[in-house]
């Protein structure tokens, strides 16, 4: 069957009529078990290949595996909705992995229970202090946090959010937007059980303990929801039935009808909400990736329409928030790509002058107002640092040692402290809380998270760079066990993401360590796409410049080869949602490389997602990526690129992958139709697989066990390919 499309045409969604229309006659596999092919590998699926044919610009591509897209016309996609050959292919698709990874069950469990041991002793970190109440957070079962309060002096303590009992009964649970109201009486959370980003919103009175539902369904969590200043309202963003945030609503704290106060009609805007510092707004964003604009609602007229600070220009991307009376704006530009940070009047929005001016290659990643200092985090030489900025203009740089780390403002500070609380982490080193004085910069240290059954004297952090084919130094951050040779024989697990101008951060995660005891070294690539070296970082790794990224992670791979970090054919690579199409092209152009591929609920399907306007994030992204719908340069561009589109007639490594049936950013059909290529076209007779998770969308649940689940079970794959188990 084929479908020839107008030029500039929104692609098709398949109904479940068209797929029985075109699944008609065609003989599906049954669910493989244990079944034998060659090699003593289980027989995979046979995804039927059923050409449709696109004409796009003048161009025509085939598409075999357009079949297995589904999108509901109305409601949301579920088991149970799934036309019954995809379900059919998804279920056989888990089957086979389970069947394939039963290989290395005893290695996913040693990998499990060495992470799940590794749980946080006490809390999870020092206690926050806010308005004479100390906030803490803690793991009692190791796996979900409960959020609780004292008065300072007092032992008694309210609990204010206990994650495990909300999470009963939910075959998915994850909650995000944490907060407590600014007069201390209410706590509020947004909670997803259903695994489709699609929150409801909770409020509990505290001295009660009445938990409301106050918004039931289509909420967004993810920096969607705040209270206001004076504690009567919640603001909160709604979705739309693409999942776009596109409404700002507010509603009584204690229940009531909701009331429009912004809506959005451009796709390509995203919005977020908050409220500034010293609780003089509430401040609605709504950016692009090469555009923003911000509006106010003031504290003292909470029910008054928004105020527009500066128009959205392309080209411009400004925050605002509040300090010394008036309001500063971090303003990134074509003159200030780095950034700056402006004084801007409080009413009116004029500005005046710069507080801190740009300076090429220093990038200013966010600023936090406290009444006696501006703190302002920003990146040099690929590190980030603190810098105090007094009302009167001195500034103090905080001294920060290391070769590579991470450095974070916890939200939530209390606006008037005498001190900014800070986060400093390794991959070796768990992290410390330390109190800067905004007066003089000095350090306190608060504390320092210990894990059970961890020493991080075990371990070494080494910052190296690779030389890109262009000539650019790619940094690489090492995790390896202290004194360890580099003698080429240790097997390495190469991470990367590099889109979206979001950097990689030399974090410390508990899985990466498990690893490393294991006998492994592990990596991080800090291609370009990512912002470590700067905003020119990320443009040299978007859009007609993505190659660069592949380019980098393949640099970064061979220079750990050379350097003997990593051992020839022991080489195994993972990337995560956009870091998919890294991980994807990486494997493409250099097939040989790699003992094996992970790529988790990866966006690899670039140019038909990309063609599809309907999608809820192809309007916001075409910046980044361009759009085949109307460029043919783009179109070009994305074709020569994309991994689906690229697979080739050469032995490919094997090949794990991840998806959620109701992930609407990477639908479940990108790494289903990656996978049904692979094994077409590979030379090689080794696994693809993939695994749908049939409850969760782009992220799984939200317990620490969950996550410590889906880490051990990549962890086993990759010891299963560099063991030759899967050849």
């Amino acid at each position: 069957m084929t479908l020839t499309s107008p030029p500039i045409a929104r692609r098709r969604f398949l109904t479940k009529a068209g797929i029985a229309a075109m699944m008609s006659g065609v003989a599906f596999p049954a669910p493989v078990g244990a079944a034998a092919g060659a090699a003593g590998l289980p027989t995979p699926p046979v995804t039927p290949r059923i050409p449709l044919v696109r004409t796009q610009l003048g161009r025509t591509r085939t598409d075999p595996y357009a079949w297995l897209k589904y999108v509901p016309k109305t409601g949301q996609r579920s088991v149970a909705t799934l036309p019954a050959p995809i379900r059919a292919h998804l279920l056989a698709e888990n089957e086979y992995a389970g069947a394939v990874l039963a290989r290395v069950a005893a290695d996913e469990r040693v990998f499990f229970d060495a992470m799940h041991a590794r749980a946080p002793v006490g809390a999870a970190e020092p206690d926050l202090i806010r308005d004479g109440w100390s906030y803490r957070i803690a793991y009692p079962d190791g796996s979900h946090p409960v959020y609780s309060r004292r008065r300072e002096g007092s032992s008694e303590t309210q609990t204010l959010l206990d994650e495990a009992e909300r999470a009963k009964g939910h075959a998915y649970y994850r909650a995000t937007a944490h907060q407590v109201s600014p007069d201390g009486r209410f706590y509020a959370w947004a909670e997803d059980v259903g695994g489709n980003d699609r929150h409801r919103v909770c409020v509990r009175d505290i001295a009660s303990g009445e938990v409301r539902i106050v918004v039931d369904t289509d909420a967004y969590g993810y920096g969607g929801v705040v209270f206001s200043p004076s504690s009567r309202w919640l603001f909160w963003i709604w979705r739309d039935a693409r999942n776009r945030p596109t409404r700002v609503y507010r509603t009584p704290v204690t229940g009531g009808a909701k009331v429009p106060v912004y809506e959005e009609a451009d796709p390509a805007i995203f919005m977020q909400i908050g409220r500034t510092a010293a609780d003089g707004f509430v401040a609605i964003t709504l950016a692009g990736p090469d555009t923003s604009e911000v509006r106010l609602i003031p504290a003292n007229a909470e029910e008054r329409a928004p105020a527009l600070v500066w128009p959205r220009a392309t080209g411009r991307r400004y925050s605002i928030e509040e300090w010394n009376g008036g309001l500063v704006a971090l303003i990134e530009d074509a003159d200030a790509l780095d950034g700056r940070i402006a004084l801007v009047d409080r009413t009116g929005f004029a500005e005046r002058g710069d507080l801190v001016p740009h300076r090429p290659g220093i990038q200013i990643l966010q600023m936090a107002s406290f009444r006696t200092a501006l703190v302002r985090l920003e990146r040099r030489d690929t590190l980030p640092q603190l810098v105090l900025t007094t009302p009167a203009g001195k500034q103090t740089q905080v001294a920060i040692a290391g070769e590579a780390y991470t450095l974070t403002m916890p939200p939530g500070q209390d606006h008037g402290s005498a001190t900014c609380r800070a986060t400093l982490e390794t991959p070796s080193t768990p992290p410390t809380w330390i109190d800067v004085d905004l007066t003089t910069g000095a350090m306190t240290t608060v504390a320092a998270q210990r894990i059970a059954e961890f020493d991080p004297r075990r371990f070494e952090v080494r910052r190296l760079f690779a030389t890109a084919p262009d000539g650019e130094k790619v940094p690489i951050t090492l995790l390896t066990r202290r004194g360890s040779a580099a003698d080429g024989t240790t097997p390495l697990l190469l991470y990367g993401y590099g889109a979206y101008g979001v950097s990689s951060e030399a974090v410390f995660d508990i899985a990466p360590t498990v690893l490393v005891e294991r006998g492994w070294n592990y990596a991080i690539a800090h291609v370009r796409g990512g912002s470590e070296k700067g905003r020119r970082w990320f443009l040299d790794g978007r859009r007609h410049r993505k190659h660069n990224s592949f380019g980098d992670f393949v640099a970064c791979a061979r220079h750990l080869l050379a350097t003997g970090h990593a051992a020839r054919g022991k080489l195994v690579s993972y990337g995560l949602s956009a870091g998919g199409l890294l991980v994807g092209g990486s494997m493409n152009a250099a097939p040989d490389l790699w003992a094996g591929v992970i790529a988790s609920v990866p966006f690899v399907d670039m140019l038909n997602t990309m063609s599809d306007a309907d999608h809820p994030l192809v309007p916001l992204f075409r910046p980044d990526w361009g759009d085949p719908l109307s460029s043919e340069e783009d179109y070009d561009y994305m074709a020569s690129i994309s991994p689906y589109e690229n697979v080739k007639r050469v032995p490919y490594p094997p090949l794990l992958t991840t998806a959620g049936l109701m992930d609407d950013r990477v639908g479940y059909w990108e790494p289903a139709k990656l996978v049904a290529e692979v094994r077409a076209r590979s030379t090689a007779d080794r696994p693809a697989m993939l695994l749908t998770d049939m409850a969760a969308g782009h992220q799984g649940s939200g317990g620490r066990d969950d996550q410590n689940r889906k880490m051990a079970r990549f962890y086993a794959f990759a010891q299963g390919c560099v063991d030759g188990r899967f050849a």
